[in-house]
Parts: structure tokens; C-alpha cells; sequence
């Protein structure tokens, strides 16, 4: 069976779901949806990378955040955080300044990991999710000094114009709107022990029927 590892570029998959302005798509299981893009009969799912940041400054959503990465660890996928940085923003015109938020980390650990993940030999295939082009020498580097590895680019729901030059680089796939319906987590997640892990927020429930 070949070794299928998913790394998961958290803020640009997020992103592309708001857009959408379907707000219950948010609580969508990673791990069963990187499975949706292997194929059983060939391949097996080692391994699920999310990369991504807590915007602290932001209590709400970073308490749905935080609960959200607990389901996901309740599923068995791996959390990278990155930060935010404070950063001073000043306008050209009017000279007014202001203290803006940058996030720092995520695409330095994402491309860390996809290197060294190849590196020791822990994938035949990656799978990545994103539509963002800053992935794309990572991705060369990996297929250059790993030939015998593959490479499949699933960018995010209504991503796939912006991602014209990835797509020009490696297969692509697109994760459409039914992908994320198809896999969202239940609304109370347990431990073995029976124990709620992690509750779905108000937010993100689903219509009612």
C-alpha cells in the first residue's frame, strides 16, 4: 500500500470555507477528508498536518479555534502552530499609523515539515491542501530530490483560478463544496472514556431541518 501523508494549510482552507458563507462547513473532519482524495484499494492514510495559529486577540474565535483543533486531535491529526506578531502599519498618504497582526510560522513549519517528513522516508505521496503559490519551491525541491515521490495539490472550494501556478507545477485536484459536506465532524466529540472532548460551537451548527 502506498503511504499517503496530507498536510493541511490551515488559514487558506478557512479562508476559502468563509467565503462560501457557509459557516457549518467550518467543522469539517480533516482526517476522513484527506481520505476522500486517496484511493482505499492503493493507498492508506498515515498522517493528517494542520498548520495554522491562534488569533488570541480575538476571544471568541479563538475559543472555537481551540475547540475545534481538540476534535481534530480526537481524529488523529497533528496540529503545527505557528503566531501572530504585532507589527506597525503606517499609511503613505496621511501618515497615520496603527498596529496591524501578522502570522508568522505557518509556512516555515508547513514547508519544514513537508521536507523532512520526504527527507526520512515517512510518505510515498503527499497530498497538500492549498491554493497558495509560496508552497510551490518546496514542492519542486521534494519532487527533484525525491523522484520516486508524488505530489497531489487539493486546492480549496472556489481556490482553483488562483492557484494557476501551482496547478502548473503538479497535479491538481479540486475540493469542492460536497467534500466538506460529506465529512463534518458530529456535534459532540468523545474520548475513550466516554468523556466529551470537544463540543461543536453555536456558530457552526448546521441549518435546521
Amino acid at each position: 500500500m502506498k503511504r499517503v501523508q496530507c498536510y493541511i494549510d490551515g488559514f487558506n482552507l478557512y479562508h476559502a470555507i468563509a467565503d462560501l458563507n457557509i459557516n457549518h462547513l467550518k467543522w469539517v473532519n480533516l482526517w476522513s477528508l484527506s481520505e476522500a482524495f486517496i484511493q482505499p484499494s492503493k493507498e492508506v492514510l498515515r498522517e493528517v498536518f494542520y498548520f495554522t495559529a491562534y488569533a488570541k486577540w480575538i476571544p471568541q474565535a479563538s475559543r472555537r479555534h481551540k475547540e475545534y483543533v481538540e476534535a481534530l486531535k480526537s481524529y488523529g491529526v497533528a496540529p503545527v502552530f505557528g503566531h501572530f506578531k504585532n507589527k506597525k502599519v503606517t499609511c503613505r498618504s496621511c501618515g497615520s499609523s496603527w498596529t496591524s497582526r501578522e502570522e508568522k510560522g505557518t509556512d516555515t513549519n508547513f514547508v519544514i515539515q513537508l521536507v523532512q517528513e520526504a527527507h526520512q522516508n515517512h510518505f510515498d505521496k503527499a497530498i497538500i491542501v492549498t491554493a497558495d503559490s509560496d508552497m510551490v519551491p518546496a514542492i519542486h525541491m521534494v519532487l527533484n530530490t525525491f523522484p520516486n515521490k508524488e505530489i497531489l495539490v487539493c486546492t480549496p472550494p472556489g481556490r482553483y483560478d488562483i492557484a494557476r501556478e501551482i496547478r502548473g507545477s503538479v497535479e491538481t485536484k479540486k475540493m469542492k463544496q460536497k467534500h466538506l459536506k460529506n465529512n463534518l465532524l458530529p456535534e459532540n466529540i468523545y474520548c475513550p472514556a466516554g468523556q466529551i472532548v470537544a463540543t461543536r460551537p453555536a456558530d457552526y451548527a448546521p441549518p435546521a431541518v
